[in-house]
């Protein structure tokens, strides 16, 4: 039997002190997320106020939400979409060029179904350089998707994305591998540059 009266977050450290967590959820997030406020350079500037590393040249659409800004490092000309929700109890990296489409969740914690006091758990989420979170896909704790490597529109990522491949569906298996190509580099799988 499940007694959510004996939860146990066990020692589980939200990072900041309760007077910085309600400045950010009553003042930087809605301004974060405000359709009034077309600016990326805003957001970037609410984040980094707030503890996130954020590097040059991202774009930040409305309607984007952070649970804990200073648990997000995002890279170098990423884009992450509208109404994206990084639910991060723990370290969200988003690497240079990846991407974060719109509608999708990244989810750092779970609950340890199998024990009656629903412990909290955990884990971190890396996406490395050129990755992409397709539109309304759900990644989740401890996921690593690799460099290049693409969780198609409308996933459930629950395991690691080696690179250059493209996994979809519920839960999210191998499709293909990606194929990138420009006037810089041409990459077929992974390894190959």
């Amino acid at each position: 039997m499940v007694d959510l009266s004996r939860y146990n977050r066990g020692d589980y450290d939200p990072g900041r002190g309760p007077i910085v967590r309600s400045l950010w959820f009553f003042v930087g997030l809605p301004l974060l997320r405000a359709a009034l406020n077309p600016s990326t350079a805003v957001r970037v500037w609410l984040l980094r106020l707030f503890g996130a590393k954020v590097g040059r040249g991202t774009t930040m659409k409305p309607g984007m939400r952070v649970k804990y800004p200073w648990r997000l490092k995002v890279g170098d000309f990423a884009w992450i979409g509208e109404d994206a929700w990084i639910d991060n109890l723990a370290l969200v990296s988003v690497g240079n060029n990846a991407v974060i489409s719109q509608g999708a969740y990244l989810c750092t914690g779970n609950h340890d179904w199998a024990r009656e006091t629903f412990d909290l758990r955990t884990g971190p989420i890396l996406l490395e350089d050129g990755s992409w979170v397709g539109a309304r896909a759900f990644v989740g704790p401890n996921v690593v998707l690799e460099r290049c490597a693409v969780a198609a529109a409308g996933s459930v990522v629950t395991r690691s994305i080696p690179a250059f491949e493209i996994h979809a569906g519920n839960p999210a298996t191998f499709v293909k591998h990606r194929v990138v190509a420009g006037d810089s580099w041409v990459a077929v799988s992974k390894g190959a540059v």
